[in-house]
């Protein structure tokens, strides 16, 4: 009886002074046990990092049609994966393919983005830039996806950067009555193309959009040239909506493997979970067969978990 009274009273003293420092709740965990406490702390840190891993689809090497490829990226446990648009599969095949691979596809990549700019002196280019935006949405839409990723322009010998600034600006204006109608959002893509090479130009130009259908598709890697990656997350905030996840490294460029390069992943991390971040975060490097992309995804979650 002695060492039972002994024990509760240690429990009571214990709660007692543990309250008040800390908190019952806290207190409750400590005392039901090693288990209880590891629960809490890995739930916790699933709230901190709700982060989910998808690919570009020409990443994928395995052969076979787009269920198949799909079904493989859900068994090596991807979230999610990106397709291309225009040029991107029909809706019925990629409905299909969801359906039997269990895996969503969050979004599309405007596949002319780079060749027919909205930047472009040629009003003629630029009006096909625009019907190129458009189809990428619809597809999107179509796809179950929720974005476009866009690079809105291009600065050359050709075009200044007020002048890509304001052609992009025009252009993407026009399509945001379909962008806010399909519930797609047009997501600015960060890239080396002389242009919104700084987080506050790009929130400078994301603001200026002035929708609820316009963000950021942040790009970990392609930062690492102009400033440290984890510099542009406080800035942007909020107006980032998905990650592009690659590394970059001095003298391997975009060769470097992920967690080989010269991005801070931890301090990235960091900054993520300091605005809440929660969504997709997509590779963009050189994919291969299942063993390749095994590896990414092994890699992917190191640095969510860092």
């Amino acid at each position: 009886m002695t060492e039972v009274y002994s024990m509760n009273r240690s429990r009571r003293e214990f709660l007692t002074n543990c309250s008040a420092a800390a908190g019952t709740a806290a207190c409750s965990l400590a005392v039901a046990g090693p288990a209880s406490l590891l629960a809490a702390e890995q739930d916790g840190k699933s709230k901190q990092t709700k982060i989910k891993k998808a690919v570009k689809i020409g990443m994928v090497g395995v052969k076979g049609t787009l269920a198949e490829k799909m079904t493989a990226l859900k068994e090596i446990g991807f979230d999610g994966v990106e397709l291309n648009s225009p040029g991107g599969p029909e809706a019925a095949e990629v409905q299909k393919a969801i359906e039997v691979s269990g895996l969503p596809v969050h979004g599309v990549v405007d596949s002319i983005h780079w060749n027919v700019r909205l930047s472009d002196p040629s009003e003629e280019v630029r009006a096909k830039g625009l019907e190129g935006l458009i189809t990428a949405i619809k597809a999107s839409k179509s796809y179950g996806g929720t974005s476009v990723l866009l690079v809105p322009g291009v600065v050359n010998n050709d075009v200044t950067y007020e002048q890509c600034w304001d052609r992009s600006i025009e252009q993407i204006k026009k399509a945001l009555p379909i962008a806010k109608e399909e519930n797609i959002q047009i997501l600015m893509e960060n890239v080396w193309n002389n242009f919104l090479t700084d987080p506050k130009e790009t929130a400078r130009f994301i603001d200026e959009l002035d929708s609820d259908m316009v963000g950021a598709y942040f790009d970990v890697g392609n930062t690492v040239k102009f400033s440290p990656p984890h510099e542009w997350i406080p800035i942007l905030g909020t107006r980032i909506k998905k990650l592009d996840i690659k590394d970059y490294g001095k003298g391997k460029g975009f060769g470097a493997k992920l967690l080989e390069g010269d991005v801070d992943w931890p301090k990235v991390m960091a900054n993520l979970r300091e605005i809440n971040y929660e969504g997709w975060a997509t590779a963009e490097i050189s994919g291969g067969p299942r063993e390749r992309l095994t590896e990414i995804a092994d890699r992917m979650d190191r640095i969510f978990a860092s």
